[in-house]
């Protein structure tokens, strides 16, 4: 079974939205995958705050700008994707509520979207919808910051991917999708995992060196483990630190082209506190799929 079959896109038309599509373009060339490209439209009104803003909305032709909007949707990269299986889908609501319904109902097996956020600032910045998004979707989201330089279209390349691991339950499935995609592109994987600052010390208080070598010795072998059931062959890089910082430097330290990462599972209101998938999308040198 392919790993992607089909690969949805939201779009608004801007730069960013084009740079992500032909990340997506190149992943569907390789995969063999149909394109799904998405724009929901918000009605003007939708904007304003107050309850007059929506009783006397200003003049407005729906129908005329649906099919304008529609026009643009066929045209968007329509000479770059000719030789692809593309859909266009052009919807309203609630943009993350729309593309999680869609990407349940359609089976999507990848959505590729971008983030906020460039230069010095973009550590404090992702996109409500794209967070929205990473913690409601059940398929695995191709995103960051730096969607600036696709691969090419016919011959798409990610020579690098480091996986990071949290060693939960959930790390299994984790890499065992950054296999089948290293597989793929023949990438060499590399595998991480943060150890807490607070193995070091804890209000200046510093530990026993030695305790931190068994922890770190213990994480290798239950990496080693996973290895060993899935297959996988590739270095171990034990970090210790907030995971985002580790998983950062990990990724330079190797030039990863790709950062897998797991989103956690947590449920209830303390769901979106308690993964670390946000800071490690903000603060990666290269994109993050988050499985």
């Amino acid at each position: 079974m392919a790993l992607i079959s089909r690969i949805l896109v939201p779009v608004v038309f801007s730069e960013r939205c084009q740079d992500a599509t032909r990340y997506a373009a190149a992943l569907a060339c390789r995969f063999h995958s149909e394109l799904v490209l998405m724009h929901i439209f918000a009605q003007p009104w939708a904007a304003y705050s107050s309850p007059e803003g929506y009783a006397t909305p200003p003049p407005y032709d729906l129908e005329s700008t649906m099919a304008q909007v529609k026009e643009q949707l066929d045209g968007f990269l329509s000479d770059e994707l000719r030789t692809l299986s593309v859909r266009r889908v052009l919807s309203e609501g609630d943009p993350a509520g729309v593309i999680a319904r869609y990407a349940c109902s359609e089976n999507c097996d990848l959505i590729v979207m971008p983030t906020h956020g460039y230069g010095p600032f973009r550590r404090f910045l992702l996109g409500s919808v794209t967070a929205k998004v990473l913690h409601d979707v059940p398929c695995p989201v191709f995103t960051g910051p730096h969607l600036e330089h696709p691969p090419a279209l016919e011959s798409p390349s990610f020579g690098k991917i480091l996986c990071a691991l949290d060693l939960h339950p959930e790390s299994r499935g984790v890499l065992e999708w950054a296999s089948r995609f290293a597989s793929e592109f023949g990438s060499e994987i590399a595998l991480v995992h943060a150890l807490p600052v607070s193995t070091v010390h804890m209000e200046g208080i510093y530990f026993d060196s030695q305790w931190r070598t068994d922890l770190a010795t213990n994480a290798r072998k239950q990496i080693a483990i996973l290895e060993d059931e899935l297959g996988v062959k590739g270095a171990i890089h034990i970090e210790i630190g907030d995971v985002a910082g580790a998983v950062r430097e990990a990724a330079e330290a190797i030039g990863a082209d790709v950062v897998v990462i797991g989103r956690g599972r947590a449920h209830g209101m303390l769901g979106r506190l308690r993964t670390h998938a946000y800071g490690i999308v903000r603060e990666s040198p290269c994109p993050v799929v988050a499985v």
